[in-house]
């Protein structure tokens, strides 16, 4: 029987620095520049000084650089290897470093089935005894082997073993907790956004994008925002749509498929609202296998997230909690 993972990282291809037009508001908010970063003066250039060190786990979206999320997790007692935190995929993987480096021959498991947001590819796989992170502690685990497309990480963490667990990002200071949820409630300044899984793990809210409700996925394995072609139908028929360009996604299969990259409405997520965002939009395979083609859909990738402070995946209490800078 084959083994399935559900929609793996994804990235695009020659986007320039297009996540600087996305800006995240909420009651009037005004984001500062970024660390680091100086004011263009009008009659010169101005001077930059980098005096930050380069984050190690966690990174938030600035104007050359999409956010990442990721996971210092323990195989077998070694490591920690860094894997991308993908709420999007129903299980871990790993690159074929990852097995060398643990003396696991390919050979020993049996090729599985990897649904990737392009395509589908068979890949080996390996078994390990032990996986940890945090309070996450997992148990003869088998591992596809992923292609090496994930910007230096050595994998991802996927959803195995979360439905009890509390993921605690932290964008302004490098910081990832995963814990055993308390039920413990919002700290003060955060807004809470309750979602729902499908298939036991995927993270859904409700956003509306031009006035028009979409169910909209938390994907922090994803580098971008995804819509499908019945959400860019919508938005045709309701006039706010246009400006086009075409697009390509590389999924972790290495299939790319090409889409139209376009401005569209503010999305509203309760009452943060996220200003001037781009969405490709295309007829992605990870679409279908989710069952989300006949309504309006988005996957919401870390060029969206990343503009966050912090952020709380609760899973137990099935929240989101979400702290932005006017929260301060």
């Amino acid at each position: 029987m084959p083994f399935e993972v559900l929609k793996l990282a994804s990235r695009r291809l020659d986007r320039g620095c297009r996540i600087a037009s996305c800006i995240l508001v909420l009651a009037g908010f005004s984001p500062a520049l970024p660390t680091g970063a100086v004011a263009q003066e009008p009659d010169g250039l101005a001077e930059i000084v980098v005096t930050a060190r380069e984050p190690r786990f966690v990174a938030p979206t600035l104007r050359d650089r999409i956010g990442r999320i990721w996971a210092p997790v323990f195989i077998n007692g070694k490591g920690p290897f860094k894997l991308v935190l993908d709420t999007g995929a129903s299980h871990s993987g790993v690159t074929e470093m990852v097995a060398s480096t643990l003396r696991i021959p390919l050979d020993q498991s049996p090729p599985v089935v990897m649904h990737g947001v392009t395509g589908t590819g068979t890949v080996p796989s390996i078994q390990v005894a032990t996986l940890n992170v945090g309070e996450l502690d997992l148990a003869s685990e088998m591992l596809p082997i992923l292609p090496d497309a994930f910007g230096g990480a050595q994998g991802i963490l996927g959803s195995e073993g979360l439905a009890d667990k509390r993921i605690f990002i932290d964008f302004r200071r490098d910081r990832i907790l995963i814990t055993y949820s308390r039920g413990e409630r919002s700290e003060r300044g955060f807004l809470v956004v309750p979602f729902h899984s499908v298939r036991g793990a995927l993270i859904v809210i409700d956003v509306t994008i031009g006035g028009i409700r979409t169910k909209a996925i938390i994907d922090t394995g994803g580098q971008v925002t995804i819509g499908n072609l019945a959400l860019k139908a919508e938005l045709l028929r309701s006039s706010v749509h246009g400006g086009e360009q075409i697009d390509a996604i590389e999924g972790a299969t290495l299939d790319v498929e090409e889409g139209v990259l376009a401005p569209v409405p503010p999305i509203s997520i309760g009452n943060m609202v996220i200003r001037d965002p781009r969405v490709t939009f295309a007829d992605m395979a990870i679409f279908k296998q989710w069952k989300l083609t006949h309504e309006p859909a988005l996957i919401i990738g870390m060029d969206v997230i990343g503009l966050l402070d912090a952020l709380v995946i609760d899973y137990r209490r099935h929240e989101l909690q979400i702290l932005t800078a006017d929260s301060l």
